[in-house]
């Protein structure tokens, strides 16, 4: 496709981990990284994936990223416990958290996981597919800096706080409180492409499709997404006294910080009956919805995953389509940090 390259996963992952390392980052940490950037190309979902390299890299080479983090448990305290992620990259301190969740949950039957003081996570359906595939419910959501409106401002008043909600079989619920994330916005810019109306706001608060000119979000549903991203606030980071959102409205200085806090919720469903009935209750529920009449313009009824799923698949045989202007950001960075790049494999 025209102002696109596409590169295989594997190689890209690679290319990825090799950068980070580079930077400064430890060499699992780098990994992880990569991991859960590649994650969300494979699902389609451009907006967490590559285009945040070079963003990362400059995070650690300007202390934003504690590159030096180890982050750990520091508190446990029955099914509760509490990572302390000292300023990691997201996806470091987000681990510890998923493992911790999954044994306190197979100790307590459900576990309740606090991550307090790290950097962007990337796509939070990435972990919590992976307490899923332990037997677990999951619920993961990350609370950061003010760019969404409240229902009712002209600014950013909350944040776009992404919500991930997972069962065991592949069902999985991947979203932000709000209409669409930031990324897209940059992506956007990136191919030239307007927004989707009422998804952003320009500095005067009015509606705008120019990705040049957005400056706010808007909440999914109106005052719905706009109390869901109140409560994520309150669940995360006022429960962790760290809080973010009322720091940086009473100190605009703040506003651009990149700390998040975040919760993973998980449940050992196994406790409640056996599993593979679960699964296929699952299964069923789905095979009825998808059996009901469709409306007009629909050729199928999708479950909530489902089209990530497939694309996951199809990315992983014909590679991962990356918009040029992408590309050449990461290859100049590349060729500053003297990684080499993987080929075109559509050339």
């Amino acid at each position: 496709m025209a102002g696109q390259i596409v590169i295989a996963a594997e190689p890209l992952r690679a290319f990825a981990r090799e950068l980070f390392r580079k930077a400064g980052l430890a060499e699992e940490q780098a990994a992880l990284t990569a991991d859960v950037l590649i994650w969300a190309e494979l699902r389609g979902h451009p907006s967490h994936g590559v285009w945040r390299i070079p963003l990362y890299v400059g995070w650690v080479g300007s202390g934003i990223i504690n590159a030096g983090a180890r982050p750990k448990v520091v508190l446990r305290k029955g099914a509760v416990a509490k990572i302390d992620g000292e300023g990691a990259v997201g996806p470091a301190a987000m681990a510890p958290a998923v493992e911790t969740a999954i044994a306190q949950a197979r100790e307590h039957a459900a576990a309740w996981v606090l991550a307090q003081d790290h950097t962007h996570a990337g796509a939070v359906g990435f972990y919590a597919e992976r307490v899923a595939a332990a037997g677990m419910a999951a619920i993961v959501m990350s609370a950061l800096r003010p760019m969404m409106a409240y229902h009712g401002t002209r600014g950013p008043a909350v944040s776009t706080n992404p919500i991930a909600i997972a069962m065991p079989g592949g069902i999985m619920l991947d979203m932000s409180t709000s209409a669409s994330s930031r990324g897209k916005l940059t992506v956007a810019k990136a191919l030239g492409k307007p927004l989707p109306a009422g998804i952003a706001l320009d500095k005067d608060g009015r509606p705008t499709t120019d990705p040049h000119a957005a400056v706010t979000l808007t909440p999914m549903a109106g005052p719905k997404g706009a109390g869901l991203s109140l409560m994520i606030e309150a669940l995360t980071s006022v429960a962790l006294g760290n809080p973010l959102i009322a720091s940086a409205l009473n100190d605009r200085k703040l506003m651009g910080q990149v700390r998040q806090n975040s919760l993973i919720v998980a449940m050992d469903v196994s406790v409640l009956g056996d599993m593979a009935g679960l699964k296929q209750n699952l299964a069923s529920l789905a095979q009825s919805i998808k059996a009901e009449p469709r409306a007009d313009g629909f050729d199928e009824i999708l479950m909530p995953g489902e089209r990530g799923a497939r694309e996951y698949e199809k990315r992983m045989r014909e590679g991962i389509p990356i918009a040029m202007k992408t590309w050449q950001d990461v290859n100049e960075l590349a060729a500053r940090l003297g990684v080499a790049p993987p080929q075109d494999i559509a050339a």
